[in-house]
């Protein structure tokens, strides 16, 4: 049963579900709610404390699902409202939270207000849009040059002659947040999953939602025309207030890309967010002092408004960190597309292994990408002509690697995960990596997952919010939580003599007697 604990969110693990490729109930090779409910048992063994849905509203899917047409239903590939309510209900019943993903920045283009707004130049829902006259002698200039999110143009002309922004696809308007009925809808939306039950919402680019309304240039050195905009504040101050309403500690997780960590924390103080995602952490290098700067940077960030860490290895957005950890370059930006080149994957889930017990032991909450626990890397060998990501055709990236379905069962795709063809195509190399191959192996990322996520449940320290370094060298990231516990990350070419322990709780990796080979991880019980 779901036990209420108060702010849960501080120190949860949450497990996200990309519900195209986590379980197909149906055998139409596409995930589904029912998929998801006939695998519960392995999120409840795993240990996780919550799931958090990626979208599975109704949706055209020109970006998976993050181009909603309905806000207050299921998605047919996916299931139905029922069904959802079903899997809400059993979840609590296994211990586990849902958290549902909410996108306030655009709808789709085949919402009922857009189609109502491209209808008449006088319907009301076109002031709920950006609509605005072109530039140039008859108009067919562009408003402005901006660079959408995903790459490429931000205006798409309508047949009466106006321009409608759209920072991603041309199917994803944005909406105008200006609008008094915009922000009242919302509020009805957080309501109406609230009420079914659901005990989070993610909040997807939630620093986009307001615009310059005078529509100048990005220019170096001046403020962004629609990025992280002073006025986001007061929406995430009504939707904390609207969360606040209902009993059982519902909190609000943003998605905020953001370099400057004094405005990152604006987004965290008291009566805004509960949490959001730390993408520093995730795009960090695998290098002992970036990675201690970026713990230090994190932690004061949060301290300062009374907030919770969060740490982020992966994301269906961003290229799963076995593959980052096994090239030269180690980091993540969209803007430095590493697709393609060398990887060593061995060394990659090597670190990954250590990745885990570093994530899971820091303060704060952790969020598991769905397959980060069976150590699955990027599939880089998807025929372009297969690739369904809209960013592939305005960037050159597509991000589809990340998101192919998850083995279960057998030696060869489909791997247990439909009975039918997978949307996407699953590596045959993934057979060793199958959850069912990797169940009872005491030597698996799946069993090394779920030893760490248990031993974090019993350990007192890692209930804490303080953290504190042990200097064991420059090439070594070791800290204590708590009196006796102690986790320590060799990040250097050779192995390592161990601190003075009582006994090891966890390594990442087989030790060298009482030396810590490298690109490995320990817990360890300190002498008292």
């Amino acid at each position: 049963m779901l036990v209420s604990t108060s702010e849960w969110w501080r120190s949860a693990v949450i497990y996200q579900v990309y519900p195209r490729s986590f379980a197909d109930a149906d055998g139409d090779g596409v995930g589904d709610v029912d998929g998801i409910r006939a695998h519960l048992g392995h999120l409840r063994d795993l240990g996780v404390d919550a799931i958090w849905m990626s979208p599975w509203y109704p949706s055209p899917m020109a970006d998976a699902g993050y181009d909603v047409a309905d806000f207050r239903d299921i998605d047919p590939v996916f299931g139905t409202l029922a069904k959802a309510e079903a899997l809400i209900e059993e979840a609590h019943s296994v211990g586990i939270r849902l958290i549902v993903d909410i996108v306030p920045n655009h709808i789709s283009s085949e919402h009922p207000w857009f189609k109502a707004a491209l209808a008449s130049p006088d319907a009301p829902e076109r002031d709920y849009f950006w609509f605005r006259p072109g530039k140039g002698a008859n108009g067919d200039e562009m408003p402005t040059n901006w660079r959408g999110e995903f790459g490429g143009t931000t205006w798409t002309r309508t047949p009466d002659g106006l321009w409608y922004l759209h920072l991603f696809t041309p199917e994803q308007p944005d909406l105008n947040w200006d609008h008094p009925d915009v922000r009242a809808e919302f509020e009805s939306i957080l309501r109406f999953w609230f009420d079914r039950g659901v005990d989070g919402i993610r909040i997807d680019s939630a620093a986009l939602l307001f615009k310059d309304k005078t529509l100048p240039e990005v220019r170096e050195g001046e403020p962004h025309p629609f990025h992280d905009l002073d006025e986001v504040h007061d929406v995430y101050r009504a939707w904390r207030r609207v969360a606040d309403e209902y009993a059982g500690d519902r909190a609000l997780i943003g998605e905020v890309w953001m370099p400057e960590v004094e405005r990152f924390a604006n987004y965290l103080r008291p009566d805004e967010l509960h949490a959001a995602f730390n993408f520093d952490f995730l795009g960090c290098a695998w290098e002992p002092r970036l990675m201690r700067e970026c713990v230090d940077r994190t932690l004061d960030a949060h301290r300062a408004v009374g907030a919770p860490a969060t740490w982020v290895l992966s994301n269906h957005d961003v290229t799963r960190h076995v593959t980052r950890y096994g090239r030269l370059d180690t980091t993540f930006s969209f803007d430095n597309n590493l697709d393609g080149t060398t990887v060593d994957l061995s060394l990659g889930t090597r670190r990954a292994r250590a990745a885990a017990l570093l994530s899971l032991s820091l303060p704060g909450g952790t969020y598991i990408y769905q397959g980060e626990e069976l150590g699955l890397w990027e599939n880089e060998n998807i025929p372009p002509e297969s690739y369904q990501d809209p960013m592939w055709a305005r960037r050159g990236h597509s991000r589809d690697g990340c998101r192919v379905p998850l083995p279960w069962s057998a030696d060869e795709p489909p791997f247990g995960f439909s009975s039918g063809d997978p949307w996407l195509p699953q590596p045959p190399e993934w057979k060793d990596l199958t959850a069912s191959a990797q169940t009872g192996d005491p030597n698996s990322m799946l069993e090394l997952y779920r030893a760490a996520i248990a031993r974090r449940r019993l350990e007192d320290g890692l209930h804490r919010p303080a953290m504190a370094w042990l200097d064991l060298g420059p090439e070594v990231l070791a800290y204590t939580r708590g009196d006796r516990f102690a986790c320590v990350i060799n990040m250097s070419g050779s192995p390592i003599p161990l601190p003075d322990h009582e006994t090891t709780l966890l390594a990442s990796g087989p030790l060298d007697g009482d030396r810590l080979p490298q690109d490995t991880a320990v817990w360890l019980r300190l002498t008292a």
